[in-house]
């Protein structure tokens, strides 16, 4: 997704992570936001991943897809938030895909060195799960 496409998902104001009192805040802000971007994702018929938390929050799981050709290729995403969050950005996993591609870590962990993590430092705390997924795994 472009930048221009990330500046559309609200942005997040409670810089809380999971220890912290006011996670439960943040938390909700994270689901609007993720609300915000599917809504967005489903208006111009780019729908590609569904995601769940537990109960805290801070652990998600879900699918993944990318249509090529007429075939549709689908992969587990997982992810969990660290307790520095949201200083420190979600590692995003595809683990079907370990070892497939130079674009991987062990255990199917994107590389999101380059171009994300500097704009993630520049815009923490304000960005969130739906900007990480949008930066990190959308096409």
């Amino acid at each position: 997704m472009s930048a221009h496409g990330v500046e559309e998902i609200p942005v997040c104001s409670v810089s809380a992570g999971p220890r912290s009192p006011e996670w439960k805040e943040r938390l909700k802000e994270e689901y609007i936001s993720l609300i915000a971007y599917i809504s967005q994702n489903k208006r111009s018929d780019k729908e590609w991943f569904k995601i769940e938390s537990n109960p805290e929050g801070t652990a998600w799981k879900g699918r993944c897809w990318y249509i090529h050709e007429m075939v549709k290729y689908e992969f587990q995403l997982l992810f969990d938030i660290p307790p520095t969050y949201p200083l420190t950005p979600i590692e995003l996993r595809l683990p079907e895909l370990d070892g497939k591609t130079s674009k991987m870590y062990r255990g199917g962990r994107i590389c999101l060195d380059v171009h994300f993590a500097p704009l993630w430092q520049k815009n923490a705390p304000k960005y969130g799960i739906a900007h990480a997924l949008a930066l990190g795994v959308s096409s």
